[in-house]
């Protein structure tokens, strides 16, 4: 099957998110596999050119080595808000060509503007098109100014989508009520590698690395660190109470826009319980995972997080590490309150928790080993099949042809 993958993030400095897991998985399936990329964060490494050139990056693997996508990113215009304005152009252009000459048989789209692009393409030539939904898409536009426009473009992608896959039961509910189909509409949940990422994966080392002694609690957070993750709150109660906790340590794995402001506080307040650990390669985050004995999701709810499960939540959870969470209506209706995840109201709770989890390690471990047996429902070899299924029934593609 050749599936064409269409999104506005960047597919080799990001993630791995869930649309690399399955589409590395499909490709070792056989299936061919062509994303259409965009390099969010250009600005970062602008050197003064007006306009980037198309590339086309081959054999490219992020979580599995035998894995092979191919990864096209058109040209655009370097210039702020530019930039997305001419993507209606170059990416319009690219989406032709790989129909014209890749001819998929099937078109999965994760973006806004170059997604909804793709579906009217896609129903003009008669190719299948499935809108696969793992954020609330239009709050991530970092300009407030355009989020109307694109929440209207989002909307009249989801009602016109032949198949919308949605990763969590909140997410679902928000495509509906945005316009999409209910019975094309169903929840094609994120998974986890349960052999990467198990209970007996050794520390290899890191708690050496980082100064982290016998006696010290750690607490993690992995991943993008977004202005509203919590941690900043969580990072400040800490400078706040650390004599009253000095064994509490907390280990940020990850960059973003919160990394600065971190570590102005380290400095700030001589913290050096907090531990910034950095962007991580992938496999050495379950070493991270088995380093901590809390994990962390303090996230403030907001649009943004309000309606999505992160991928990370699985993997704390078959490491068999507790969460602490704040009450974010997606997490709370995924994993209710008996499978490893403790709520708070506020990030600034998350200490005071931590201590309640230390005066009740029965009742924390029971919730643990439900966690467990709750993710190995959802290993990623289960969840390619139900994807790969989809994308089967709903295609030109003939298994015997």
């Amino acid at each position: 099957m050749k599936i064409l993958v269409v999104q506005e993030s960047d597919w080799l400095a990001r993630g791995p998110h869930q649309q690399h897991h399955l589409m590395e998985k499909l490709s070792l399936r056989s299936h061919e596999i062509r994303v259409i990329d965009y390099e969010i964060a250009w600005k970062a490494k602008w050197k003064g050119e007006l306009c980037s050139r198309r590339q086309v990056f081959e054999k490219i693997s992020k979580i599995h080595k035998k894995a092979s996508v191919t990864v096209i990113r058109p040209g655009i215009l370097r210039v702020p808000h530019l930039d997305y304005f001419s993507i209606t152009f170059s990416h319009r252009r690219e989406l032709e060509r790989q129909m014209r000459e890749f001819k998929p048989d099937v078109v999965v789209g994760l973006g806004i503007l170059n997604t909804n692009i793709a579906m009217r393409l896609a129903k003009r030539r008669n190719i299948p098109f499935v809108y696969y939904l793992i954020d609330v898409l239009h709050t991530l536009v970092p300009f407030k100014l355009y989020q109307p426009i694109a929440r209207a473009i989002e909307r009249k992608t989801l009602r016109g989508a032949g198949r919308v896959l949605a990763i969590n039961e909140q997410l679902r509910n928000y495509a509906i009520s945005m316009g999409a189909e209910p019975a094309k509409t169903t929840v094609t949940r994120a998974g986890v590698d349960l052999e990467r990422f198990n209970p007996k994966v050794d520390s290899g080392g890191v708690r050496k690395t980082y100064g982290i002694q016998r006696g010290d609690l750690v607490l993690l957070f992995m991943g993008w660190l977004y202005s509203f993750s919590g941690l900043k709150e969580v990072a400040l109660e800490l400078a706040k109470t650390r004599n009253e906790y000095p064994n509490v340590k907390i280990l940020v794995v990850g960059d973003g826009d919160l990394f600065p402001e971190l570590r102005a506080i380290k400095s700030k307040y001589g913290l050096e319980q907090l531990i910034l650990a950095g962007r991580q390669q992938y496999d050495k985050i379950p070493s991270f995972i088995s380093a901590s004995d809390i994990c962390l999701l303090p996230a403030h709810d907001n649009v943004v997080m309000r309606n999505i499960v992160p991928i990370k939540m699985y993997e704390y959870l078959a490491c068999g590490k507790p969460i602490i969470s704040t009450r974010l209506p997606g997490i709370m209706k995924e994993f209710g309150n008996d499978t490893g995840v403790i709520y708070v109201d506020e990030p600034s709770e998350v200490l005071k928790k931590v201590i309640e989890m230390c005066n009740d390690d029965k009742h924390v471990a029971e919730c643990v080993s439900r966690g467990r047996e709750f993710v190995e429902k959802y290993s990623w070899d289960r969840i390619t099949d139900d994807f790969e299924d989809i994308l089967k029934s709903i295609s030109h593609f003939r298994a015997d042809i």
